[in-house]
């Protein structure tokens, strides 16, 4: 009797093991993303990010859908995509999903909000195809929008992604001075503290770094570009994206810079934590797969 309790006891101790460790691998996989070299007879067969105004919705408010889609052809062990929303250079959200034997992932969101202002959204695409004898490789693409969303008491509600009149010129030149001025004292203030010398550095935000996706960094080629890009998104999602996802203090924060180094040594990520305090991401350049 008592030896067939002890059997009984190890044998769910046992199953707990094994239900804990598929749930920690579970976990593992959902809160990373990892780069992998990049496989050349995948690509994404469509991608995009897009913002749009729905309607007002009274109380001097509007609606916004954001959404990010990305398509391949045949399924993949892992696809997920991670998207970032900034408002007037400020943080507005972070969403992202994850899937297991997928080929299509679609994200959307629709949000209210007041005043004018200006949307950017930047959506990283990416997945992973495992292969026999543990080889693992990766698929990704970065895609953006944005959108001017002008709400005005004299004027009718209205939405644009580049200007068509001289009223929406205005109110973009207006918009883009206003956060240009606020992202780059912030900025300067975080080199300042960081004690770095930007005139070393070829500086993106966040934002830019879709600039990236068709054009390589200067003295490098497209694909170490793609590596490099890849593996900054893996920094990110683990130092930047994961920390300030489920935080509402962190909301409003400034839009990161990237700093990548003119001697292609090494980048620099700046960015402000819960407690407003300046982090700073380093990284070496990795040319060879």
């Amino acid at each position: 009797m008592i030896k067939r309790r002890k059997l009984h006891i190890l044998t769910c101790l046992l199953m707990m093991m094994v239900l804990l460790l598929l749930l920690l691998s579970q976990q593992r996989s959902e809160e990373t993303i990892k780069y992998f070299p990049l496989d050349s007879s995948i690509a994404f067969t469509s991608a995009e990010t897009k913002l749009n105004l729905l309607q007002e919705t009274g109380n001097d408010q509007y609606q916004v859908k954001w959404e990010s889609n990305s398509t391949l052809d045949d399924p993949i062990y892992l696809r997920q995509d991670i998207s970032i929303l900034f408002m007037d250079g400020r943080l507005k959200g972070i969403k992202g999903l994850w899937k297991e034997q997928e080929k299509n992932i679609n994200l959307e969101v629709i949000f209210e909000e007041s005043d004018s202002s200006h949307f950017q959204a930047i959506t990283f695409h990416h997945g992973e195809a495992h292969y026999p004898n543990d080889e693992i490789k990766s698929v990704q693409q970065m895609t953006t929008d944005h959108l001017y969303v002008i709400d005005s008491p004299y004027t009718a509600l209205e939405s644009f992604r580049l200007p068509s009149s001289h009223l929406q010129k205005e109110w973009k030149e207006t918009i883009d001075r206003t956060t240009n001025q606020q992202l780059q004292f912030v900025w300067k203030e975080w080199l300042k503290v960081s004690n770095i010398n930007s005139n070393d550095y070829q500086l993106y935000s966040l934002i830019d770094l879709i600039q990236l996706e068709k054009q390589p960094i200067e003295g490098l080629t497209l694909h170490q570009t793609k590596r490099i890009i890849g593996q900054l998104w893996e920094g990110l999602y683990k130092n930047y994206i994961l920390p300030v996802a489920n935080k509402p203090e962190t909301k409003n924060q400034m839009m990161p810079i990237i700093l990548i180094d003119k001697n292609l040594d090494h980048l620099i990520v700046l960015f402000t934590n819960e407690r407003n305090e300046v982090e700073t991401l380093y990284q070496k350049l990795s040319l060879d797969n």
